[in-house]
């Protein structure tokens, strides 16, 4: 596993049982570029990386999380001057182990997540983070330390299925 993954775990701690770097099995990442058309690729990866672990039945509740947690960070994560050119700054991370994944996708906003007051379940935008909390174990974010700018969103899924 690369620095980014191992680095990310220690802060994930606030709302995980304890975790070392050392007990992730199996971590994956990928850069998205700063357009909505990501929230597609984002998918593909999930897929494809759920299929190589084993978890092609936990994909329609993963995908959904991640499609809404890409969303969000594309949408209110990237200023309006996001360079197209340069490392996309939107990256999604998925981190598997002891039967748990956590999805995680870090942009470069320092601002946390935040429902919409009198939030409307039924409108078509404004519910990601409800989703999110209704389709995954748990989830948080927590800001980026040291040379890194901005935050990572994370979901947790318990894989009580697995053998």
């Amino acid at each position: 596993m690369g620095t980014n993954g191992s680095t990310m775990l220690v802060p994930l701690r606030q709302g995980l049982p304890p975790v070392g770097p050392e007990d992730v099995s199996s971590s994956a990442s990928c850069a998205l570029p700063p357009r909505f058309e990501a929230v597609r690729g984002a998918r593909k990866f999930t897929r494809s990386t759920l299929c190589q672990w084993d978890l092609e039945s936990r994909f329609d509740d993963v995908a959904l999380v991640v499609s809404e947690l890409v969303t969000n960070a594309l949408r209110h994560a990237l200023p309006a001057d996001t360079p197209r050119e340069n490392e996309p700054p939107v990256r999604l991370h998925l981190m598997h182990w002891n039967g748990r994944l956590v999805c995680a996708v870090r942009d470069p906003s320092h601002l946390g997540p935040a429902a919409r007051a009198g939030e409307d379940f039924s409108a078509e935008s404004g519910r990601g983070l409800f989703l999110v909390d209704s389709f995954s174990d748990s989830w948080g974010w927590h800001p980026l330390a040291g040379t890194l700018h901005g935050k990572v969103v994370w979901a947790l899924f318990l894989l009580r299925d697995e053998r």
